[in-house]
C-alpha cells in the first residue's frame, strides 16, 4: 500500500493510536527481537523502511493489518524525515485506539531519523515507544567474522558515508575501528577521505554486501585498492576497517556453514515444509517451496462420520496416525461435529514419526506408540504389540488415512491379529505446475539441491515440473523414496540415516560440508553445485 491510500476516517475526540519505532534488525529475520515481533503481531498499521521486510512481515502480523511502504511518494520522489514524520502522524491520528509500527532497519535510533519522527509524534500528542533492534554496525562485521574490539582497540568510529558533515579524522588513528554505512558511491568517496584524513593505506578493509542473509558477502582488500572494489557490489554494504579485521580469516562462521547460500527446492505442501526450511536456514541456506499435492477432503464424509461415532461409542482399542495430514483431518472433524481431545480418553494412539506425534500433542494427545527404528509403516509394524485376546478387549483398529495409502499397514496389523478399519481422511490431488521461472530453475540447474520426503513429491514434482538438472543435489528421506528417484532418472547423492526431515537435512549438510573440505584439500574455490555447473558452461563455451 502506498502512502497517499485512503485510511479509516477518525472517531472525532478519539485518542490517536500510540506509536512504536520497532527495529527489523540488519536482514536475517532471526535477529529480531522478542518485543519487536510482539509489537508486530499487535499493529493496526507497519509502516516500513525502503528496504524489503517481507519476510519478517509475512511472520508476525495479522492478515487485517495494513502495509505502508514508506519510501517514495505518489510520484516516485523518495520520502524525506518530514515527509515520513507526517505520515506516521497521520496514520496513527487515522486510527484511534490502535498501535502504529514504525518498522525500521537494523535499530531505529543509528541513522535512521527516529528524531525526527518521534518529535513529531510527541508534538501531536501522540504516545510512543522505542524498541530498540539489532543495529548493522554491529552484526554485519558480526556475521563476517570481525569483532569490533581486540585488546589493541581504542575506540570504535561508525560513519554515514552519505552524510556530507562527516568527521574522517577521527578515524584515522591505526588503533580505531572504523564501520561506515553507505552505497557503493559512498564507501569510494568514504575510502578516500580517510586516506586523506592520514590512514594508512595498508589498513585492512572489509566490504560485505546484504549482510547477515544467505546472500552475504564479504571483500577483503587494503585501504588504498578498496575504492577500486566497490564497483560492481550491490546494496546495502557496509564496510569495516581496522586491525581486527585480520581476525576473519579465523573467526569467518557464517559464510562458512556448511550449505552456505545453497538454493534448496523443497517440493512438499507449504504447511508441512516449515520444519524443513528452519533447517536449511540453520545450515545457511534458503529454500524454496514447491507445492506438489494439494490436500483435499474425501469425496463423501460416510466412512469418516461412521469412523468418528465408532470412536466415540468405543469401538476402537487403536488409532493409528500415519502422517501430520490425518491429524489434521481428524482435528477438523472432530470440532465441526464439536468434539474434542476427550473423546480418544481410554483409546492407544500410534504415531508414524516424531513430526506426527507433535501434531498430536500440539491436540492434546499424548501417543502410547512411535517407532523406535524407522519412521514408515514398517516401523510401526515393528513395535505395534500383537492382538492378545487375554489382554486387549478389543480387536479393531481404526487408520485415518490418504486415499492412495498403501496397504503396507494394514496387511501387517491384520497378521498381528488385528481388525483394521481404514478410512478416507483425506485426498492427496497433484497441484497445478510451478510459474514458468520455477520450472525452467529446476531443469536448468539453479537450485543446488532438492530434498524429497517420500515417493509421492518425486513423482509429482516431475510430473508438474520435470527432472532437476544433473548438477543439483539430490537427497532423499529414506530408501523407498531414492529408488523412485532412480526410477525417474535421478542420481541420489544423499540418503538420510533416520527416515526423518532433520536427518535429511542433517545429511545434506555433510554433503556440502565433504564437498567444501575436499575443494580446499584440492586448493579449490568453494562452489555451490549451481556456481560448478556455471564454471564448466563457461569453459565448454570457451
Amino acid at each position: 500500500m502506498s502512502p497517499t491510500d485512503s485510511a479509516p476516517s477518525r472517531t472525532p475526540n478519539a485518542p490517536a493510536a500510540a506509536v512504536a519505532f520497532v527495529g527489523a534488525g540488519p536482514g536475517d529475520p532471526g535477529l529480531l527481537t522478542l518485543a519487536a515481533a510482539d509489537a508486530l503481531e499487535r499493529a493496526d498499521v507497519i509502516i516500513t523502511d525502503q528496504l524489503d521486510r517481507a519476510d519478517i512481515i509475512r511472520c508476525h502480523v495479522r492478515p487485517d493489518t495494513t502495509i505502508i511502504e514508506a519510501s517514495h511518494g505518489s510520484h516516485g520522489v523518495p520520502l524525506t524525515h518530514a515527509s515520513r514524520a507526517k505520515l506516521v502522524v497521520q496514520s496513527a491520528q487515522a486510527h484511534p485506539g490502535g498501535l502504529v509500527v514504525r518498522l525500521m532497519d537494523g535499530d531505529p535510533s543509528i541513522f535512521n531519523g527516529l528524531a525526527e519522527e518521534a518529535t513529531a509524534c510527541r508534538k501531536a500528542g501522540i504516545a510512543v515507544d522505542i524498541i530498540p533492534g539489532v543495529s548493522a554496525a554491529s552484526a554485519v562485521p558480526a556475521y563476517a567474522g570481525i569483532p569490533l574490539t581486540a585488546p589493541t582497540t581504542t575506540g570504535i568510529h561508525v560513519i554515514a558515508a552519505g552524510d556530507p558533515g562527516c568527521d574522517f579524522t577521527a578515524g584515522a588513528g591505526a588503533s580505531t575501528t572504523v564501520v561506515i554505512f553507505g552505497d557503493a558511491a559512498e564507501l569510494g568517496r568514504a575510502f578516500a577521505s580517510l586516506l586523506e584524513a592520514g590512514r594508512d593505506p595498508e589498513t585492512v578493509v572489509a566490504v560485505t554486501e546484504h549482510g547477515t542473509t544467505t546472500r552475504q558477502r564479504t571483500h577483503t582488500v587494503r585501504l588504498a585498492q578498496a575504492a577500486k572494489i566497490v564497483g560492481g557490489l550491490e546494496f546495502p554494504t557496509l564496510a569495516v576497517l581496522g586491525p581486527t579485521v585480520e581476525l576473519r580469516d579465523r573467526l569467518s562462521w557464517f559464510e562458512n556453514k556448511p550449505l552456505f547460500g545453497w538454493r534448496v527446492l523443497i517440493p512438499r505442501t507449504k504447511d508441512q515444509a516449515g520444519p524443513a526450511i528452519s533447517l536449511l536456514a540453520r545450515h545457511g541456506a534458503t529454500a524454496e517451496v514447491v507445492p506438489t499435492i494439494s490436500v483435499e477432503p474425501p469425496r463423501t464424509p460416510h466412512q469418516m462420520e461412521r469412523a468418528i461415532k465408532g470412536l466415540v461409542t468405543g469401538r476402537y482399542e487403536w488409532v493409528g496416525f500415519t502422517s501430520v495430514n490425518a491429524v489434521k483431518a481428524v482435528r477438523e472433524r472432530f470440532e465441526e461435529v464439536g468434539l474434542d481431545a476427550r473423546a480418544f480418553a481410554g483409546l492407544k494412539v500410534a504415531a508414524v514419526g516424531g513430526v506426527t506425534a507433535d501434531a498430536l500433542r500440539a491436540w492434546g494427545i499424548q501417543p502410547d506408540l512411535v517407532p523406535s527404528g524407522e519412521q514408515s509403516a514398517r516401523g510401526m509394524l515393528e513395535d505395534w504389540p500383537p492382538y492378545d485376546p487375554d489382554l486387549d478387549p478389543i480387536d479393531r483398529v481404526f487408520l485415518p488415512r490418504a486415499d492412495i495409502a498403501t496397504d503396507t499397514l494394514v496387511a501387517g496389523l491384520r497378521d498381528l491379529g488385528w481388525e483394521v478399519e481404514d478410512a478416507t481422511a483425506y485426498r492427496t490431488v497433484r497441484a497445478a505446475p510451478p510459474a514458468p521461472e520455477i520450472r525452467e530453475a529446476i531443469k536448468a540447474g539453479d537450485f543446488d539441491a532438492v530434498v524429497f520426503t517420500s515417493s509421492s513429491t518425486v513423482r509429482n514434482l516431475v510430473g508438474i515440473a520435470g527432472k532437476p538438472h544433473a548438477s543439483t543435489v539430490v537427497a532423499c528421506i529414506g530408501p523407498a523414496t531414492a529408488k523412485t528417484a532412480e526410477e525417474h532418472g535421478l542420481r541420489v547423492d544423499v540418503l538420510a540415516p533416520e527416515a526423518s526431515v532433520p536427518s535429511l537435512i542433517d545429511a545434506l549438510a555433510e554433503f556440502g560440508q565433504a564437498r567444501a573440505a575436499e575443494a580446499h584439500a584440492h586448493g579449490e574455490a568453494v562452489r555451490r553445485p549451481s556456481e560448478r555447473r556455471r564454471a564448466a558452461g563457461r569453459r565448454r563455451a570457451r
